[in-house]
Protein backbone atom coordinates (compact mmCIF):
# COMPACT_ATOMS: atom_id res chain seq x y z
CA UNK A 1 0.00 0.00 0.00
CA UNK A 2 1.37 3.68 -1.12
CA UNK A 3 2.08 6.09 1.23
CA UNK A 4 -0.70 9.08 1.26
CA UNK A 5 1.31 12.41 1.89
CA UNK A 6 -0.23 16.07 3.27
CA UNK A 7 2.27 18.55 0.97
CA UNK A 8 -0.06 21.86 1.65
CA UNK A 9 -3.01 22.89 3.83
CA UNK A 10 -4.72 26.60 3.27
CA UNK A 11 -7.87 28.12 4.53
CA UNK A 12 -9.85 31.63 4.30
CA UNK A 13 -9.92 33.68 7.47
CA UNK A 14 -13.10 33.17 8.55
CA UNK A 15 -16.05 35.37 8.13
CA UNK A 16 -19.43 35.54 10.66
CA UNK A 17 -22.04 33.66 8.98
CA UNK A 18 -24.33 36.38 9.18
CA UNK A 19 -25.23 39.64 6.86
CA UNK A 20 -22.79 41.85 7.20
CA UNK A 21 -19.92 39.50 7.82
CA UNK A 22 -16.34 39.93 6.18
CA UNK A 23 -17.02 37.40 4.01
CA UNK A 24 -20.72 37.48 3.47
CA UNK A 25 -20.81 39.38 -0.37
CA UNK A 26 -19.00 36.20 -1.78
CA UNK A 27 -20.90 33.50 -3.11
CA UNK A 28 -19.63 29.95 -1.89
CA UNK A 29 -18.82 28.96 -5.39
CA UNK A 30 -16.13 31.79 -5.38
CA UNK A 31 -14.95 30.91 -1.89
CA UNK A 32 -14.25 27.39 -2.35
CA UNK A 33 -12.53 28.74 -5.89
CA UNK A 34 -10.45 31.04 -3.95
CA UNK A 35 -8.35 27.99 -1.87
CA UNK A 36 -8.87 25.92 -4.71
CA UNK A 37 -6.32 28.04 -6.84
CA UNK A 38 -3.94 29.03 -3.91
CA UNK A 39 -3.37 25.31 -3.71
CA UNK A 40 -2.14 25.23 -7.05
CA UNK A 41 -0.11 28.52 -7.17
CA UNK A 42 1.55 27.75 -3.82
CA UNK A 43 2.63 24.32 -5.29
CA UNK A 44 3.39 25.35 -8.65
CA UNK A 45 1.01 22.69 -10.01
CA UNK A 46 -0.60 22.51 -12.75
CA UNK A 47 -4.56 21.43 -12.35
CA UNK A 48 -4.09 18.62 -14.95
CA UNK A 49 -2.09 17.02 -12.53
CA UNK A 50 -4.99 16.94 -10.18
CA UNK A 51 -6.85 13.67 -10.10
CA UNK A 52 -10.30 15.00 -8.45
CA UNK A 53 -11.14 17.22 -5.92
CA UNK A 54 -13.60 16.15 -3.06
CA UNK A 55 -15.08 18.82 -1.18
CA UNK A 56 -17.52 19.26 2.39
CA UNK A 57 -20.62 21.06 2.37
CA UNK A 58 -23.04 20.83 4.91
CA UNK A 59 -26.51 22.80 3.66
CA UNK A 60 -26.14 21.83 -0.03
CA UNK A 61 -29.01 23.71 -1.17
CA UNK A 62 -29.11 27.01 -3.14
CA UNK A 63 -26.05 28.63 -3.61
CA UNK A 64 -24.37 25.74 -2.55
CA UNK A 65 -26.63 22.74 -4.44
CA UNK A 66 -25.39 21.19 -8.27
CA UNK A 67 -22.28 20.13 -6.73
CA UNK A 68 -21.03 22.84 -5.54
CA UNK A 69 -17.55 21.28 -5.53
CA UNK A 70 -17.68 20.95 -9.14
CA UNK A 71 -18.78 24.65 -9.67
CA UNK A 72 -15.56 25.80 -7.68
CA UNK A 73 -13.29 23.62 -9.83
CA UNK A 74 -14.46 25.88 -12.98
CA UNK A 75 -14.57 29.02 -11.26
CA UNK A 76 -11.10 28.30 -10.03
CA UNK A 77 -10.01 28.05 -13.64
CA UNK A 78 -9.59 24.57 -13.66
CA UNK A 79 -8.94 22.55 -16.73
CA UNK A 80 -12.03 21.07 -17.55
CA UNK A 81 -11.04 17.86 -17.02
CA UNK A 82 -10.60 18.16 -13.53
CA UNK A 83 -13.65 16.19 -12.05
CA UNK A 84 -15.07 17.12 -8.49
CA UNK A 85 -17.87 15.98 -5.90
CA UNK A 86 -19.51 17.02 -2.70
CA UNK A 87 -19.49 15.21 0.23
CA UNK A 88 -21.84 15.66 3.59
CA UNK A 89 -20.88 14.43 6.52
CA UNK A 90 -22.16 16.53 8.74
CA UNK A 91 -19.96 18.80 10.25
CA UNK A 92 -16.57 16.13 9.20
CA UNK A 93 -17.55 16.28 5.63
CA UNK A 94 -14.22 18.09 4.78
CA UNK A 95 -12.33 15.46 6.79
CA UNK A 96 -14.57 12.74 5.75
CA UNK A 97 -12.68 14.29 1.92
CA UNK A 98 -9.52 14.30 2.87
CA UNK A 99 -10.03 10.62 4.75
CA UNK A 100 -11.52 9.25 1.24
CA UNK A 101 -8.61 11.53 -1.11
CA UNK A 102 -6.12 9.71 1.40
CA UNK A 103 -7.75 6.66 1.01
CA UNK A 104 -7.81 6.71 -2.64
CA UNK A 105 -4.22 7.63 -2.76
CA UNK A 106 -2.92 4.98 -0.76
CA UNK A 107 -5.22 2.16 -2.73
CA UNK A 108 -3.26 3.59 -5.86
CA UNK A 109 -6.26 4.77 -7.62
CA UNK A 110 -5.43 8.68 -7.31
CA UNK A 111 -2.14 10.05 -7.20
CA UNK A 112 -2.86 13.93 -6.50
CA UNK A 113 -6.38 14.81 -4.94
CA UNK A 114 -7.25 18.46 -3.62
CA UNK A 115 -9.95 17.77 -0.49
CA UNK A 116 -11.63 20.63 1.16
CA UNK A 117 -14.90 21.67 2.10
CA UNK A 118 -17.15 25.46 1.94
CA UNK A 119 -19.62 26.68 4.17
CA UNK A 120 -21.73 30.48 3.59
CA UNK A 121 -23.45 30.04 6.35
CA UNK A 122 -24.54 34.15 5.59
CA UNK A 123 -25.93 33.14 2.40
CA UNK A 124 -27.36 29.75 3.06
CA UNK A 125 -28.45 29.65 6.39
CA UNK A 126 -28.09 26.82 9.02
CA UNK A 127 -31.64 24.73 8.51
CA UNK A 128 -32.88 26.59 5.35
CA UNK A 129 -32.66 23.18 3.39
CA UNK A 130 -35.16 21.36 6.03
CA UNK A 131 -37.29 24.75 5.78
CA UNK A 132 -37.18 24.98 2.04
CA UNK A 133 -38.19 20.94 1.16
CA UNK A 134 -39.39 19.28 4.32
CA UNK A 135 -38.21 17.43 6.77
CA UNK A 136 -35.58 14.83 7.43
CA UNK A 137 -37.39 12.68 10.17
CA UNK A 138 -39.10 10.01 8.51
CA UNK A 139 -42.06 8.36 9.50
CA UNK A 140 -39.27 5.41 9.76
CA UNK A 141 -37.49 7.45 11.66
CA UNK A 142 -39.68 8.84 14.09
CA UNK A 143 -40.92 5.04 14.52
CA UNK A 144 -37.54 3.79 15.43
CA UNK A 145 -37.54 7.27 17.91
CA UNK A 146 -40.74 7.92 19.23
CA UNK A 147 -39.99 10.66 21.69
CA UNK A 148 -37.73 12.13 18.46
CA UNK A 149 -34.20 13.04 18.18
CA UNK A 150 -33.14 17.02 19.35
CA UNK A 151 -31.15 20.32 17.90
CA UNK A 152 -27.13 19.76 18.39
CA UNK A 153 -27.92 22.49 21.19
CA UNK A 154 -30.21 20.80 23.48
CA UNK A 155 -27.52 17.78 22.64
CA UNK A 156 -24.63 19.80 23.63
CA UNK A 157 -26.45 20.83 27.24
CA UNK A 158 -27.54 17.01 27.67
CA UNK A 159 -23.41 16.03 27.16
CA UNK A 160 -23.02 19.36 29.91
CA UNK A 161 -25.28 17.64 31.92
CA UNK A 162 -24.31 14.03 31.88
CA UNK A 163 -20.31 14.98 32.20
CA UNK A 164 -21.83 17.59 35.39
CA UNK A 165 -19.82 20.60 33.30
CA UNK A 166 -21.05 24.11 35.60
CA UNK A 167 -22.14 27.05 33.25
CA UNK A 168 -18.25 28.95 34.55
CA UNK A 169 -16.40 25.70 33.22
CA UNK A 170 -18.10 26.07 29.56
CA UNK A 171 -17.69 29.73 29.69
CA UNK A 172 -13.96 29.67 31.24
CA UNK A 173 -12.92 26.58 28.16
CA UNK A 174 -14.47 29.71 25.72
CA UNK A 175 -12.81 32.39 26.85
CA UNK A 176 -9.33 29.97 26.80
CA UNK A 177 -10.22 29.29 23.00
CA UNK A 178 -10.69 33.08 22.69
CA UNK A 179 -7.26 33.83 24.16
CA UNK A 180 -5.33 31.10 22.83
CA UNK A 181 -6.73 32.11 19.17
CA UNK A 182 -5.75 35.79 19.54
CA UNK A 183 -2.46 35.20 21.00
CA UNK A 184 -1.87 32.38 17.91
CA UNK A 185 -2.53 35.00 15.47
CA UNK A 186 -0.31 37.85 17.27
CA UNK A 187 2.98 35.18 16.97
CA UNK A 188 1.93 34.54 13.33
CA UNK A 189 0.75 30.99 13.67
CA UNK A 190 -1.99 30.97 11.03
CA UNK A 191 0.03 32.76 8.38
CA UNK A 192 1.00 29.98 6.10
CA UNK A 193 -2.17 28.71 5.99
CA UNK A 194 -4.12 32.22 5.35
CA UNK A 195 -5.32 32.59 2.02
CA UNK A 196 -6.67 36.73 1.87
CA UNK A 197 -9.55 37.01 0.56
CA UNK A 198 -11.20 40.74 -0.55
CA UNK A 199 -8.91 42.00 1.30
CA UNK A 200 -9.51 39.70 4.94
CA UNK A 201 -6.78 39.10 6.10
CA UNK A 202 -7.55 37.12 9.48
CA UNK A 203 -10.46 35.09 11.11
CA UNK A 204 -13.25 37.75 12.18
CA UNK A 205 -14.78 35.48 14.72
CA UNK A 206 -11.73 35.59 17.11
CA UNK A 207 -12.98 38.42 20.44
CA UNK A 208 -10.00 39.29 22.40
CA UNK A 209 -11.17 40.60 25.64
CA UNK A 210 -13.51 37.93 26.20
CA UNK A 211 -14.45 37.22 29.83
CA UNK A 212 -16.16 35.02 32.18
CA UNK A 213 -18.32 37.79 33.70
CA UNK A 214 -18.37 39.41 29.92
CA UNK A 215 -20.08 35.67 29.08
CA UNK A 216 -22.12 35.06 32.10
CA UNK A 217 -24.55 37.65 31.11
CA UNK A 218 -25.74 35.56 27.65
CA UNK A 219 -29.04 33.36 27.85
CA UNK A 220 -29.54 29.83 27.22
CA UNK A 221 -29.34 29.51 23.47
CA UNK A 222 -31.54 25.97 23.14
CA UNK A 223 -34.18 26.25 26.05
CA UNK A 224 -37.98 25.92 25.02
CA UNK A 225 -40.85 25.06 26.79
CA UNK A 226 -41.04 21.45 24.80
CA UNK A 227 -37.37 20.43 25.77
CA UNK A 228 -37.52 21.86 29.30
CA UNK A 229 -40.76 19.28 29.88
CA UNK A 230 -38.47 17.05 28.04
CA UNK A 231 -35.02 17.14 29.56
CA UNK A 232 -35.77 18.65 33.34
CA UNK A 233 -32.40 17.68 34.15
CA UNK A 234 -30.59 19.76 32.20
CA UNK A 235 -30.02 23.37 33.59
CA UNK A 236 -29.37 25.27 30.81
CA UNK A 237 -25.69 26.13 30.45
CA UNK A 238 -25.29 26.39 26.46
CA UNK A 239 -24.80 30.18 25.13
CA UNK A 240 -23.97 31.84 22.00
CA UNK A 241 -20.72 32.16 23.96
CA UNK A 242 -19.68 28.57 24.80
CA UNK A 243 -20.75 27.61 21.59
CA UNK A 244 -18.91 27.98 18.02
CA UNK A 245 -20.78 31.34 16.00
CA UNK A 246 -21.84 30.66 12.47
CA UNK A 247 -19.32 31.17 10.18
CA UNK A 248 -18.24 31.86 6.41
CA UNK A 249 -15.52 29.80 5.19
CA UNK A 250 -13.18 27.76 2.75
CA UNK A 251 -10.41 25.31 3.53
CA UNK A 252 -8.66 22.95 1.12
CA UNK A 253 -5.78 20.45 1.73
CA UNK A 254 -3.57 18.92 -1.11
CA UNK A 255 -2.72 15.21 -1.04
CA UNK A 256 -1.08 12.81 -3.17
CA UNK A 257 1.08 9.84 -2.87
CA UNK A 258 4.88 10.32 -1.62
CA UNK A 259 6.24 8.98 -5.18
CA UNK A 260 4.33 11.59 -6.82
CA UNK A 261 5.19 14.25 -4.47
CA UNK A 262 8.98 13.41 -5.00
CA UNK A 263 8.54 13.64 -8.76
CA UNK A 264 7.39 17.10 -9.22
CA UNK A 265 9.77 18.13 -6.64
CA UNK A 266 7.19 19.16 -3.69
CA UNK A 267 7.75 18.35 -0.14
CA UNK A 268 5.82 15.95 1.98
CA UNK A 269 4.92 17.32 5.09
CA UNK A 270 3.18 14.52 7.10
CA UNK A 271 1.58 11.02 6.42
CA UNK A 272 -1.29 9.59 7.13
CA UNK A 273 -1.35 7.04 10.10
CA UNK A 274 -4.87 5.60 10.65
CA UNK A 275 -8.19 6.79 10.38
CA UNK A 276 -11.81 5.89 11.60
CA UNK A 277 -15.41 6.91 11.71
CA UNK A 278 -18.01 5.46 13.82
CA UNK A 279 -21.59 6.16 14.52
CA UNK A 280 -22.93 6.87 17.82
CA UNK A 281 -25.78 7.69 19.91
CA UNK A 282 -28.23 10.17 18.06
CA UNK A 283 -29.83 11.68 20.58
CA UNK A 284 -26.61 12.84 22.72
CA UNK A 285 -25.16 12.77 18.94
CA UNK A 286 -22.18 14.41 19.63
CA UNK A 287 -20.02 12.02 22.15
CA UNK A 288 -19.27 10.69 18.84
CA UNK A 289 -15.38 11.30 18.90
CA UNK A 290 -14.70 9.63 22.06
CA UNK A 291 -15.55 6.33 20.38
CA UNK A 292 -13.57 7.28 17.20
CA UNK A 293 -10.87 8.67 19.23
CA UNK A 294 -10.75 5.03 20.81
CA UNK A 295 -10.84 3.51 17.63
CA UNK A 296 -8.08 5.39 15.87
CA UNK A 297 -5.57 4.59 18.73
CA UNK A 298 -6.16 1.18 18.67
CA UNK A 299 -5.92 0.63 14.76
CA UNK A 300 -2.62 2.91 15.20
CA UNK A 301 -1.35 0.96 17.64
CA UNK A 302 -0.58 4.51 19.72
CA UNK A 303 -1.96 5.25 23.14
CA UNK A 304 -3.23 9.23 23.75
CA UNK A 305 0.25 9.98 25.90
CA UNK A 306 1.82 8.97 22.46
CA UNK A 307 0.24 12.20 20.47
CA UNK A 308 2.10 15.50 20.71
CA UNK A 309 -1.08 17.48 20.08
CA UNK A 310 -5.35 17.13 19.71
CA UNK A 311 -7.67 19.05 17.80
CA UNK A 312 -10.96 18.25 18.61
CA UNK A 313 -14.06 20.81 17.26
CA UNK A 314 -15.60 22.71 19.68
CA UNK A 315 -18.88 22.75 18.02
CA UNK A 316 -19.61 23.42 21.82
CA UNK A 317 -17.63 23.97 24.63
CA UNK A 318 -18.98 20.67 26.65
CA UNK A 319 -17.40 18.37 23.64
CA UNK A 320 -14.25 18.68 23.95
CA UNK A 321 -14.50 18.65 27.62
CA UNK A 322 -16.32 15.33 27.67
CA UNK A 323 -13.72 14.17 24.55
CA UNK A 324 -10.72 14.85 27.21
CA UNK A 325 -12.34 13.68 30.86
CA UNK A 326 -13.13 10.06 28.51
CA UNK A 327 -9.90 10.00 27.25
CA UNK A 328 -7.62 10.60 28.97
CA UNK A 329 -6.11 13.75 27.12
CA UNK A 330 -3.68 16.20 28.13
CA UNK A 331 -5.43 19.79 27.99
CA UNK A 332 -2.22 21.34 27.34
CA UNK A 333 -2.07 19.33 23.78
CA UNK A 334 -5.97 20.55 23.16
CA UNK A 335 -6.47 23.40 20.44
CA UNK A 336 -3.68 25.36 21.89
CA UNK A 337 -4.21 27.58 19.10
CA UNK A 338 -7.91 28.05 20.04
CA UNK A 339 -11.01 26.24 18.45
CA UNK A 340 -14.01 26.65 17.06
CA UNK A 341 -15.28 28.48 19.43
CA UNK A 342 -13.45 31.43 18.51
CA UNK A 343 -12.12 30.67 15.27
CA UNK A 344 -15.14 29.82 13.86
CA UNK A 345 -16.96 26.24 12.32
CA UNK A 346 -17.85 26.60 8.94
CA UNK A 347 -19.50 23.32 8.69
CA UNK A 348 -18.52 21.98 5.64
CA UNK A 349 -14.87 23.57 5.87
CA UNK A 350 -13.99 23.06 9.29
CA UNK A 351 -12.76 19.29 8.65
CA UNK A 352 -9.74 20.59 6.63
CA UNK A 353 -9.51 23.87 8.45
CA UNK A 354 -8.64 21.96 11.80
CA UNK A 355 -6.18 19.65 9.08
CA UNK A 356 -4.35 22.62 8.40
CA UNK A 357 -3.95 23.76 12.00
CA UNK A 358 -3.11 19.95 13.62
CA UNK A 359 0.01 19.82 10.53
CA UNK A 360 1.19 23.85 11.07
CA UNK A 361 0.79 22.74 15.14
CA UNK A 362 3.29 19.59 15.24
CA UNK A 363 5.33 21.77 12.67
CA UNK A 364 5.58 24.70 15.02
CA UNK A 365 6.40 22.06 17.93
CA UNK A 366 8.33 19.51 16.34
CA UNK A 367 6.01 17.14 17.32
CA UNK A 368 5.57 13.56 15.48
CA UNK A 369 1.96 12.63 15.94
CA UNK A 370 -1.30 14.80 15.57
CA UNK A 371 -5.11 13.47 16.66
CA UNK A 372 -8.16 15.35 14.72
CA UNK A 373 -11.42 14.32 15.56
CA UNK A 374 -15.00 16.05 15.57
CA UNK A 375 -18.17 15.43 16.24
CA UNK A 376 -21.01 15.06 13.62
CA UNK A 377 -24.57 15.59 13.36
CA UNK A 378 -26.85 12.87 13.49
CA UNK A 379 -24.38 10.71 15.94
CA UNK A 380 -21.39 10.30 13.64
CA UNK A 381 -17.31 11.00 14.10
CA UNK A 382 -14.26 10.95 12.23
CA UNK A 383 -10.62 10.86 13.51
CA UNK A 384 -7.65 10.68 11.79
CA UNK A 385 -3.97 10.55 13.22
CA UNK A 386 -1.48 12.02 11.06
CA UNK A 387 2.60 11.55 11.35
CA UNK A 388 4.94 14.96 10.35
CA UNK A 389 7.34 14.01 8.50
Amino acid sequence: MRTAVIVDAVRTPSGRGKPGGALSGIHPVDLAAEVLRATLERNGLPSTQVDDVLLGCVSQVGEQTMNVARQAVLAAGFDERVPATTIDRQCGSSQQAAHFAAQAVMAGQYDVVIAGGVESMSRVPLGVAASVAGSPFSPGLHARYPDGLVNQGVSAELIAARWGFSRDELDAFAVESHERAARAHAQGRFASQLVPVDGVEVDETVRPGTTVAGLAGLAPAFRTDAATQRFPEIEWRITPGNSSPLTDGASAALIMSEEKAVELGLTPRARFHAFAVVGDDPLLMLTGPIPATRRVLERSGLSIDDLDAYEVNEAFASVPLAWAAEVGADAAKLNSWGGAIALGHALGSSGTRLLGTLLARLEATGGRYGLQTMCEGGGMANATIIERL
